[in-house]
């Protein structure tokens, strides 16, 4: 089955529709059913996203982002620097 993924406003908006519904007295496995996900993903998004406006939400996500793509840079950086190294002790 194909993943659907949320992006985080669609997120934010489901959170509180489960917190709508638990204040209604709803259990917890209801009102994640009525928002058609599992509950460890409920789970896990209100772990990432409780409590965060959707602006936050937004930052959030662009930052992990620029942090995934400058981890890459460093990691091609490093692998570049290794191998000028080897390569300078076999010259000399």
């Amino acid at each position: 089955m194909p993943r659907k993924r949320h992006s985080p406003e669609q997120i934010l908006h489901k959170l509180r529709e489960v917190e709508v519904a638990l204040s209604q007295g709803e259990t917890v496995a209801r009102a994640v059913r009525q928002i058609a996900v599992a509950e460890q993903t409920y789970y896990r998004w209100r772990n990432e996203y409780g409590g965060l406006s959707v602006d936050q939400a937004r930052k959030l996500k662009k930052l992990e982002l620029e942090n995934a793509r400058l981890k890459r840079a460093v990691a091609d950086l490093t692998l570049d620097k290794l191998i000028l190294k080897e390569a300078a002790e076999g010259n000399f």
